[in-house]
């Protein structure tokens, strides 16, 4: 059984997230090896991947429901999530000693970034002033649980709002952790 004092709520579990990315891509950004910058760019995608499915299937809907102008706010952060796959995916097939990645990296990065910035800005406090306590420690734990079972790659023609992504995201997750395990990726 989990002590209240070792829940995280849902704030809690993203921004500490968040900062993982970041910490990965500073050490992304001075790699100069190939194979290392492709285990990063592979360990970045893994995180990125279960972190925005999760907010897709429990955050985004609870800010929907919470927050005066959810939809819309909703909607902006799945469109970044969008743009932020379709590099990773883009990035998935460069090979990291390829002319392209450096700049792929880049773009990636600065994506990410400006997402982290608005959700921690914007959207984090909205959803804070919005749900109580017991809402923000139950999503949390949604979230931690979501991404155990995410998918690790990234499928831009998934669906990415409910409920069709609560139906197939834990199916895909496990295909991709089959070939993350036969491959190695991930598994440093």
């Amino acid at each position: 059984m989990v002590k209240v004092a070792d829940r995280r709520d849902v704030i809690e579990v993203l921004t500490h997230d968040h900062r993982e990315v970041e910490d990965m891509f500073r050490e992304l950004t001075a790699a100069v090896d190939p194979a290392e910058r492709r285990r990063i760019v592979d360990d970045v995608t893994i995180e990125l991947v279960r972190h925005s499915v999760a907010e897709e299937m429990h955050l985004y809907p609870a800010v929907r429901w919470h927050v005066p102008g959810g939809d819309a706010m909703a909607d902006s952060e799945i469109d970044d999530h969008g743009r932020v796959e379709r590099l990773l995916k883009d990035l998935e097939k460069t090979d990291a000693g390829h002319a392209e990645f450096p700049a792929l990296v880049r773009h990636l990065v600065q994506e990410v970034s400006a997402h982290i910035q608005d959700e921690e800005t914007n959207l984090l406090p909205a959803l804070a002033s919005h749900a109580t306590r017991d809402e923000l420690l139950e999503l949390g734990e949604k979230v931690q649980a979501a991404k155990r079972t995410a998918p690790t790659r990234p499928h831009p023609m998934a669906p990415d709002t409910p409920p069709l992504n609560k139906l197939l995201a834990p199916g895909t997750g496990l295909v991709d952790r089959v070939r993350d395990h036969l491959t190695g990726r991930g598994g440093h």
